[in-house]
């Protein structure tokens, strides 16, 4: 699925106290930035991940208003989109994210 489908099928963030906590503990990401990372450009497309429990879970690669370059795990319920984890790229998704934008893709 294409980021823009999902952007253009989803208005709004689902977020549960839990994961906007964990995230800001564990990986130092607020949920203002993981929104970001939906609406700046370049963003690399959201990749399918393996099911889990029936859900179908996605991650993207992007970058926050103060060029922090994280990664995304997302779901979709009910056409709200809801991160389950963020952080901060790897060298291997900086890499590759760095090069897909350079070929701009």
């Amino acid at each position: 699925m294409k980021i823009r489908e999902i952007l253009s099928r989803t208005l709004l963030f689902d977020w549960d106290k839990w994961n906007i906590e964990k995230n800001l503990l564990k990986h130092k990401v607020t949920w203002q930035e993981c929104e970001q990372v939906f609406f700046n450009k370049p963003i690399v497309e959201a990749i399918p991940l393996i099911r889990k429990e029936q859900e179908q879970r996605f991650y993207a690669l992007g970058i926050t208003d103060k060029q922090r370059k994280l990664t995304i795990i997302f779901t979709l319920r009910k056409n709200k989109l809801r991160v389950i984890s963020a952080r901060d790229m790897s060298r291997k998704e900086r890499r590759a994210y760095d090069e897909k934008i350079e070929k701009g893709s």
